[in-house]
């Protein structure tokens, strides 16, 4: 898959094991510490990661995104939903739509693999452009909220209805 709003030379593909080092230097680089790799590790070892992409340029990993399960329920009804965290992009090579790319390429496989939403805590002007909006998750309970916690259903009305709750797994808690 080439993306063509980032160049003809950037590939966006699965991930594949053979990249996790490359994964977890390029998350350290952009992020300036270890704390997202570890994130993207725990969700790798907890079974939760979902839907992993890569883009690679010249035969290196320039950018990565990782939507893993995440439980969300409307009243007692289990909403198959996903977070969208982390993503990341070579310093370098960012502001040159690999990032949105990404976004794009994975929002369409976790619509032909049936979720229903997608939740992401992330910069509130960058992510509306993607259809993320704060207001899909001022009714959830969540260990988040402002304008940063942001979701899209892609089921329409998948988040709305009384009681609304969010648990994110453990590899979240970046203090545990």
């Amino acid at each position: 898959m080439a993306g063509p709003g980032c160049g003809h030379d950037v590939v966006i593909r699965e991930r594949k094991p053979a990249d996790d080092e490359a994964i977890r230097r390029l998350n350290d680089t952009a992020f300036g510490g270890p704390i997202e790799a570890k994130i993207v590790e725990d969700l790798r070892k907890a079974r939760l990661a979902t839907i992993e992409l890569v883009a690679v340029e010249a035969d290196e990993i320039v950018g990565h995104i990782l939507f893993s399960a995440l439980k969300v329920t409307i009243g007692a009804e289990m909403i198959p939903s996903l977070a969208l965290a982390p993503m990341a992009v070579l310093p370098g090579r960012q502001r040159r739509g690999i990032g949105s790319e990404l976004i794009h390429h994975g929002l369409a496989l976790a619509r032909q693999r049936e979720w229903w939403a997608v939740i992401v805590l992330g910069h509130p002007d960058y992510y509306p452009r993607f259809g993320f909006s704060a207001a899909v998750t001022k009714p959830l309970a969540a260990p988040y909220s402002g304008d940063a916690f942001m979701a899209l259903e892609l089921v329409p009305g998948a988040l709305s209805g009384a009681d609304g709750r969010v648990v994110y797994p453990r590899a979240f808690d970046i203090d545990a």
